[in-house]
């Protein structure tokens, strides 16, 4: 029994020690003010499980920050963000972070107009991500994913993009403990 209980301490040691050796970012845009089917938040729904995957995975954290702060009416907002996508803007955002020191990178994004808001994509074409894991994960309100993992493959060819989760913003709002657990499931598949 012994042997059986050095051996179980020897693995979970070993298993600690690599996962403290991989390094994991979690990176996000989330919006606050007016939301669809949420009203007026102040903790944006993909900020909510941002920090929920951090605080699960020991990740570090990034917070995308426009520069220019997009409005805070549901429809102005909605409006800048289709102008900004049929212009493929790419606004700048505030502060930096080194993903190179990275093993995995978690991207969060709210899906708008069927597509990653325009700042992410000037985050993701400013940062190479070859050879690392990326974990997409977004809120929508039915959308799902809209094939915006496919496109984050198609900028990164030469690294490994997992499955995405997709969450309802509503439920990320309102249910806190059901998008817990979905978080804990898409977490232990990957």
């Amino acid at each position: 029994m012994k042997i059986k209980s050095l051996f179980l301490a020897t693995l979970v040691g070993f298993l600690a020690l690599s996962t403290a050796s991989a390094k994991s970012l979690v990176v996000y845009f989330s919006h606050t003010g007016e939301n669809y089917a949420v009203g007026n938040i102040s903790e944006g729904n993909t900020a909510i499980i941002a920090k929920m995957i951090a605080a699960k995975t020991g990740s570090d954290i990034f917070e995308i920050i426009p520069e220019e702060d997009y409005p805070s009416s549901y429809k102005a907002c909605t409006d800048v963000a289709k102008a900004e996508q049929k212009q493929k803007a790419r606004p700048a955002y505030k502060g930096e972070v080194d993903t190179s020191g990275y093993d995995t990178i978690y991207i969060g994004y709210p899906i708008w107009w069927g597509d990653l808001p325009m700042v992410v994509y000037t985050f993701l074409e400013k940062h190479d991500l070859s050879g690392k894991t990326i974990l997409p994960f977004c809120t929508h309100e039915g959308s799902g994913v809209s094939g915006t993992d496919g496109k984050i493959k198609r900028l990164y060819k030469n690294a490994t993009v997992k499955k995405a989760l997709a969450v309802r913003g509503s439920t990320a709002q309102n249910e806190r403990e059901e998008t817990e657990k979905v978080v804990d499931e898409w977490i232990k598949k990957i």
